[in-house]
């Protein structure tokens, strides 16, 4: 009960004197551990680079040699790239701080989808001018997403296509590339425990990622994340914090949904079925700035193997490959 009664003192005497609340709650830390908390300050805007890449492979009849199967293979690529400014509107440091996104730019490229048409532009490229409000606790959980989710929900519906005799048709996508830069931006720091007891190097904590994908599926990846090292740097103190995924048993409920009612989905993935994930693995880094309370980088890399099904029972069953790369960069 003292302790806590000193810590309350100090805040209260730190808010006398101008004190930032979280220096004070820093300074009461014990030896060797960090405070791993999401900062912003007034009138500063964050603008970072978010990359997805995604290279996907299907072989068709797995059962046929390397050499034969080779040929039966199709290959593809999709990229996205987007530049999204992040400023406080109202920042309260005592408590919860409302961010304004702005969406700078978005642009995606692919390679041609096998046995599919041509795609035109990706939803997701409409995003460019968008803006969003969410606002973010001092752990960096977002407590309000609801214009994240609206928008996301609106950008969804742009991947359909009319067509007379088939319906509601739905063309290749990177929405879920978007969610996955976007809905977790300081999962890192948020899924810690106790938080506010800060975290020492060595220690590890577990949460949930989302997992994009060219096909329409709803799959997470576990993460475990352990602060390996703390670096000093020219711009503060940076934690070291190493990633590991393997395959969730489940997805979040309360993730976004970005498509609605019955359609039909272009190219392969409409033809194919039965998706069954196989194996999930991948590792990644993130760079924090402990004294800024922002991300300065991350890299995060996995691969899938997936097993499909066809509709006619012809004895194969087409197998999938997915290497996944997400990448985010502070620009100023």
């Amino acid at each position: 009960m003292k302790a806590v009664q000193i810590i309350f003192l100090a805040i209260v005497l730190s808010i006398a004197a101008g004190c930032h609340p979280r220096i004070v709650q820093r300074e009461s830390l014990r030896e060797g551990q960090r405070l791993l908390s999401v900062d912003f300050q007034e009138g500063q805007t964050l603008e970072y680079k978010f990359v997805s890449s995604r290279e996907t492979q299907i072989i068709w009849d797995p059962t046929k040699s390397a050499s034969k199967s080779e040929g039966a293979a199709n290959k593809f690529t999709e990229l996205m790239e987007m530049v999204v400014a992040y400023t406080p509107v109202e920042l309260d440091p005592y408590g919860l701080t409302t961010v304004k996104a702005t969406c700078k730019s978005v642009k995606v490229t692919r390679t041609r989808i096998p046995r599919g048409r041509p795609t035109g532009k990706d939803a997701v490229e409409s995003l460019a001018g968008k803006t969003y409000t969410i606002t973010v606790g001092p752990s960096g959980k977002i407590e309000d997403d609801s214009q994240l989710d609206e928008l996301i929900r609106e950008i969804g519906k742009k991947v359909f296509q009319t067509d007379a005799t088939r319906g509601r048709i739905k063309q290749p996508d990177m929405i879920g590339d978007f969610v996955a830069s976007q809905w977790f931006l300081w999962d890192s720091v948020s899924s810690i425990e106790k938080a506010s007891e800060g975290v020492s190097v060595g220690q590890s904590w577990q949460s949930k990622l989302s997992v994009p994908t060219p096909m329409v599926m709803r799959k997470a990846r576990d993460v475990t994340y352990s602060l390996a090292e703390v670096r000093k740097s020219e711009k503060g103190q940076i934690a070291v914090i190493r990633n590991s995924y393997t395959l969730a048993k489940s997805a979040p409920r309360s993730w976004p949904i970005p498509y609605s009612g019955k359609f039909r989905v272009s190219g392969p993935f409409g033809f194919l079925r039965g998706y069954k994930v196989l194996s999930l693995a991948g590792e990644g880094e993130e760079l924090f700035n402990i004294d800024a309370g922002r991300t300065e980088q991350y890299n995060q890399q996995y691969q899938i193997e997936m097993q499909a099904s066809l509709p006619m029972p012809i004895g194969a069953n087409p197998r999938i490959t997915i290497k996944q790369n997400l990448t985010m960069q502070l620009l100023k």
